[in-house]
């Protein structure tokens, strides 16, 4: 297959210069496909040990609250609030509302920063609530 010289190339990735913008539209995909698998996986051990009996469901919570499960327990819940946020910026956008460059980007950031503040306090009060 040849390519005609007159037709004007595809824009490629390499052309476009990157901003939060395009990182949170990324993210928001790759979040819900982690939510998906991860957090399926994560709830169907869950009740699967809730189901099956008291040694089972000690294997989980021993496994949950290790530090491993502790650090895909943050990762999860921070998943979701990048998620979550991201939603809401795609849902005010889809209304018309904040296409211009700056409003945009400003968005992005307040997306980006808010599921990692969110994710914090979250996580703050669950270790200050076992204090």
């Amino acid at each position: 297959m040849s390519r005609n010289p007159n037709r004007p190339l595809s824009p490629h990735l390499t052309i476009w210069k990157w901003g939060p913008h395009m990182a949170v539209s990324i993210l928001h995909r790759v979040t819900g496909a982690g939510l998906a698998t991860v957090g399926a996986a994560a709830l169907v051990w869950w009740l699967a040990a809730a189901a099956s009996g008291v040694d089972a469901y000690r294997t989980f919570a021993g496994w949950a609250t290790s530090p491993f499960g502790i650090f895909i327990g943050v990762g999860l819940s921070w998943a979701f609030f990048q998620h979550l946020l991201s939603g809401l910026r795609h849902l005010v956008m889809d209304i018309g509302a904040g296409f211009e460059l700056s409003t945009n980007k400003f968005w992005a950031n307040i997306t980006l920063v808010g599921a990692v503040l969110l994710t914090a306090g979250l996580w703050l009060l669950i270790f200050w609530s076992h204090l």
